[in-house]
């Protein structure tokens, strides 16, 4: 049955998953770059950047096993982009550029109506209105069997843990203070919802912790 993970989310040690003050200039709120030092050598993130090197090891391998078997993704509008409210018009197609890394179908939470946007290397965008339970069920249904990534953000995953219907959830905890942006697990009892860890795994740049069910 197809499960729906987490992967690769970079945590502070003070819980935020991303920081304050989010815009164009800062994606990931100020000092949110600084939660993915972790991810941003390794050859998977590399290789999405055309470089073709980079890393392996540890940090590497939890990478890629974000990518092994996804079939769709999930994103906040966060993720998608800084645009707030009505979407004025449909020159923002994402951070990523003409090929995002996805390459596959991808569902975007949004309360404002939007077409369709099919990209270069198998990434189309659809635009859902009418919650995450509707957003989850299109993913299951495109994805033909294989799992569904959430790609964040940290109160998308919220809403999914919140609903008990995340299988599995990979936090990579950097060594990093934030001090206030979005909190990922503030008032979530994981305990009452049936989550446990399943594996740790340290290295220099994060703490790798995986939940599940």
């Amino acid at each position: 049955m197809s499960k729906l993970r987490v992967h690769c989310f970079g945590v502070s040690l003070d819980g935020f998953g991303a920081g304050p003050n989010q815009d164009l200039e800062n994606p990931l709120g100020v000092g949110g770059m600084n939660l993915h030092q972790w991810f941003f050598p390794t050859r998977v993130f590399q290789k999405m950047h055309g470089s073709g090197e980079g890393t392996t090891g540890i940090d590497n391998d939890f990478a890629e096993r974000g990518f092994d078997g996804i079939g769709a993704w999930i994103l906040g509008r966060n993720m998608f982009g800084p645009v707030r409210g009505e979407w004025p018009d449909d020159q923002w197609k994402g951070w990523w550029g003409d090929n995002p890394p996805y390459h596959c179908q991808v569902f975007v939470l949004t309360h404002h109506p939007r077409a369709s946007i099919q990209m270069e290397g198998g990434t189309t965008f659809h635009f859902v209105t009418d919650g995450i339970h509707a957003a989850l069920q299109r993913a299951q249904e495109a994805a033909g069997g294989l799992d569904v990534r959430i790609g964040g953000g940290a109160a998308t995953i919220r809403q999914y843990l919140q609903a008990g219907l995340i299988d599995e959830l990979h936090l990579a905890v950097s060594p990093v203070i934030l001090g206030s942006g979005e909190s990922l697990l503030a008032g979530i009892d994981l305990l009452k919802l049936g989550y446990k860890v399943t594996q740790q795994v340290n290295t220099p740049a994060a703490m790798h912790v995986v939940l599940s069910k």
